[in-house]
């Protein structure tokens, strides 16, 4: 196999891929090759979709590659999420998925403990967006489900992992929790703004 062909195979593999990537470790696996060998061509795609005038990007999410649209495009795709048919973050959604981040794995019951408020239609909804997913059971009675941010999360917010979240003041309370999460989503406030409250 060619360098060019091995480019083309992993231009092709990454788009069948889709919004889940893949690791260094499955590409080798997949094209029978050395880790490193891959990882060259890899970087070599990388760059030329990079230094040429592409829509798209190749982009490393939770350890996984991927095909992505580059942010100078963003005012497109916000247009086009603004359709009727896209419903947007309630402020109740956006305070349990800025508690959901930091605190994961967490409980409903958690997360009503420190919004003060019952928070199951806000976490149905980020569940409904696949930002957040159920991720296990707490030990105890009943078993309650436990709630994490997904790998789309993660890509919605341009971060490599959860490292990479704004650190929280050594001495979080329900007050600076709230005030964390008004500065980290006020970006996604006015992309995803929607009037309803949950």
């Amino acid at each position: 196999m060619t360098l060019q062909e091995l480019k083309a195979a992993i231009e092709g593999i990454l788009f069948i891929s889709g919004d889940e990537g893949v690791t260094i470790e499955q590409l080798s696996d997949l094209l029978e090759l050395d880790k490193h060998v891959v990882q060259e061509a890899l970087d070599e795609l990388r760059n030329s979709y990079q230094n040429e005038a592409r829509g798209l990007q190749i982009v490393e999410v939770a350890h996984a590659y991927r095909l992505s649209t580059k942010p100078e495009h963003a005012p497109y795709f916000k247009k086009l999420a603004a359709a009727p048919q896209q419903g947007g973050l309630s402020q109740a959604a956006l305070e349990a998925l800025a508690i959901i981040a930091y605190r994961q794995p967490i409980t409903r019951v958690e997360v009503e403990d420190v919004r003060g408020v019952k928070s199951e239609k806000a976490i149905q909804t980020l569940i409904s967006k696949l930002l957040v997913k159920e991720v296990g059971r707490a030990p105890g009675t009943g078993r309650p489900i436990l709630y994490g941010t997904t790998s789309q999360f993660l890509d919605h917010f341009g971060l490599k992992s959860l490292e990479e979240l704004p650190p929280l003041p050594e001495a979080v309370d329900e007050k600076s929790l709230e005030d964390e999460a008004d500065l980290f989503f006020q970006q996604v406030k006015e992309e995803w703004s929607n009037p309803e409250n949950e």
